[in-house]
């Protein structure tokens, strides 16, 4: 086909999580419901941690970080899921808002198993070690990386045509559907979104695994029985946080393209 022929895509359509007409609307009510729980949940935790004075240390600031960035991730999402159809623009703007989330939450979640592991094995350097000026510090290294990622990534995806097919199989724009769409050649694109998930993952992946090694051992040299229960209950929440996430994250991006499947992805990414 000459250039001058081709059609350049200039709006997207999601298909969703099914496209079965049948399963529209109540997909749509109990996606709408648990983007309401989502948003009142984080909003509440939000809340608390904020005002409540016996909440005011690091790991409840981090907590706080954390439901703020969920609750951003969430509303990224949810509008377009609902209505299905997205301008190219649109569609480039949710993908970068949304990298610049997921890799913030990535991070956010080592930040706080390291939090854990200073407040079980170093409890009386606790506030000097994560003291206010390291978690701004912190938090603000998270942000500024996080955006820079989304920045690279995004401007890769969107570097490619899109001029044939403008229906993505997925319920949000994101990198691997999106690419499967392109009209030309997607090798620099897909190898940027391999190298920069597996990087972030595994980096993060490597913080958390030293940060609860340390705090298993730390916890095996405890003598009493109820010091034990409490330090395991101190990061219990955390701990599940992050093998969903991060169970999520290896399942969506760092699979063998062979065996990729953009229908388990979808499936995958709702948790």
């Amino acid at each position: 086909m000459a250039p001058g022929n081709i059609t350049r895509v200039t709006e997207f359509i999601l298909i969703g999580v099914s496209d079965l007409p049948e399963l529209q609307i109540p997909l749509f009510c109990v996606f709408l419901l648990i983007y309401g729980q989502t948003v009142m949940g984080n909003l509440g935790i939000i809340a608390l941690t904020s005002f409540d004075s016996g909440l005011q240390n690091p790991m409840y600031y981090f907590l706080r970080r954390l439901a703020i960035i969920n609750f951003s991730n969430s509303t990224v999402i949810a509008p377009k899921m609902l209505v299905k159809t997205t301008s190219y623009y649109e569609c480039a703007t949710q993908l970068g808002a949304l990298l610049v989330f997921i890799v913030a939450e990535v991070f956010m979640l080592a930040v706080m198993a390291y939090d854990c592991y200073v407040a079980i094995c170093k409890p009386l350097l606790y506030m000097v070690v994560v003291s206010r000026r390291i978690c701004l510090l912190l938090v603000s290294l998270t942000y500024l990386y996080s955006f820079s990622t989304a920045v690279v990534v995004s401007s890769c995806v969107f570097s490619v045509s899109y001029c044939a097919s403008n229906v993505i199989n997925h319920f949000y724009c994101d990198s691997v559907p999106l690419l499967a769409l392109s009209c030309s050649d997607t090798y620099i694109p897909e190898t940027v979104v391999f190298i920069s998930a597996a990087t972030n993952i595994l980096f993060s992946m490597t913080i958390v695994f030293i940060s609860y090694f340390n705090i298993v051992l730390s916890i095996l040299r405890m003598r009493s029985s109820e010091g034990r229960k409490k330090a395991f209950s101190t990061c219990a929440s955390h701990k599940t946080a992050v093998t969903v996430f991060y169970g999520t994250l290896l399942f969506m991006y760092l699979q063998p393209r062979s065996s990729h499947s953009l229908d388990t992805d979808k499936m995958a990414s709702v948790f």
